[in-house]
């Protein structure tokens, strides 16, 4: 009843609020009717542009965000762990004293809450040969959990909410591919919405954060030029520091890494990397690039953790060819299903679930179920 009333109460002011002489202000992110989570960038444009602009009120439900007086109209807001539906109203005050005001809500997934069993989130891509399926809905899907069937508990088919992780290497022998790695991640970056959550790290023996969820795309990109090559490559450590670092709330996990060459020097190994893949929601895309595809067991060895995530893996020879394998990882992530479910058991019991989820007439990629440790262990 509350939103319901403060949404009035927004209408109301939003309507009265006049909007004269041509100017008005708008919402760029998070859009209406989007899904947002964690970290968020709230964005407003003035028009038209030379709009005498005295400052700019960010609310979301509710509250005061923050004020801005100055281009670029955008405000960091900590939206929470879970994907919820909130009000956000954003009101520009001009010289004149005219107030434009403008509002957009997001929307929530219903995730089911108990205390002693927890839901079971499934990140999934329905193909129809190589084209990605959209528009199913709820009863399209099936699923099952070691052979028995499950009722589905939440969801949701369109921009949901992500938070990503992109982890390039910066070894040594990555030096001579450096600029189209660069040219390649930048495009990939771009490519993703404003509203996703990405972090950028960089990792050879040790993973560094290049660029947090908190900032802009070009601060991103410029991260990206600064990149790199030295030291020797960790691949194993990367992929359980990262999973760790995406953790296990609401909403989609991605992440996604991009390497040359085997392991050289984690102090995780295969078997410990794919034991925390089976313990995260997270899906994993593999990209092996250069005399990594000379290596057999290198590509094994993506594709085995790539699989257990219900995620992908690439080779390519061909620097150039980075763009591409980047382009369909986007577009998976675009098209994506999340499905949640509460097993009857404790999830955290150590063992392995099976999971098969089913849409008929088409493929399905999901992970092959999980394994979640009980606490402390």
């Amino acid at each position: 009843m509350a939103v319901l009333l403060f949404s009035g109460w927004l209408a109301a002011a939003a309507a009265l609020s006049p909007q004269r002489g041509g100017a008005a202000v708008r919402i760029v992110s998070p859009e209406d009717g989007s899904y947002v989570s964690g970290a968020t960038l709230i964005r407003a444009a003035v028009q038209p542009p030379g709009a005498p602009v005295m400052h700019v009120a960010f609310f979301a439900d509710g509250k005061l965000v923050c004020q801005v007086q100055r281009q670029p109209f955008e405000c960091h807001w900590d939206a929470g762990p879970g994907v919820t539906a909130h009000s956000l109203r954003v009101v520009a005050t001009l010289a004149t004293g005219e107030r434009l005001v403008r509002n957009a809500t997001t929307k929530g997934v219903a995730f089911a809450e108990t205390v002693d069993v927890a839901a079971v989130q499934l990140s999934v891509a329905v193909l129809d040969g190589h084209r990605f399926v959209k528009g199913l809905k709820r009863e399209d899907f099936r699923v099952w959990e070691d052979g028995e069937p499950q009722a589905l508990s939440s969801f949701a088919a369109e921009d949901i909410p992500l938070e990503l992780i992109a982890a390039i290497d910066i070894s040594s022998s990555m030096r001579d591919a450096i600029p189209h790695v660069r040219a390649a991640v930048k495009q990939f970056l771009t490519a993703l919405r404003p509203a996703d959550q990405v972090t950028l790290v960089g990792f050879n023996q040790s993973l560094y954060t290049v660029a947090r969820p908190s900032v802009d795309l070009a601060t991103r990109l410029a991260a990206v030029d600064r990149l790199a090559a030295w030291g020797t490559t960790s691949l194993y450590d990367v992929i359980v520091q990262s999973l760790d670092l995406l953790g296990n709330q609401q909403g989609r996990r991605a992440l996604v890494v991009f390497t040359d060459g085997e392991d050289q020097g984690s102090v995780s190994t295969l078997d410990i990397a794919e034991q925390r893949a089976q313990a995260s929601d997270a899906t994993l895309y593999l990209v092996g690039q250069g005399r990594g595809t000379e290596l057999l067991g290198l590509k094994h060895i993506l594709e085995r953790l790539a699989r257990t995530s219900g995620g992908r893996a690439f080779t390519t020879d061909k620097p150039e060819k980075l763009k591409e394998a980047f382009a369909e990882i986007v577009q998976e992530l675009s098209s994506q299903y999340l499905l949640s479910y509460t097993p009857s058991h404790d999830i955290r019991d150590g063992k392995w679930h099976k999971l098969k989820v089913e849409v008929r007439g088409y493929d399905v990629r999901t992970r092959d179920g999980y394994r979640y440790n009980t606490p402390g262990k």
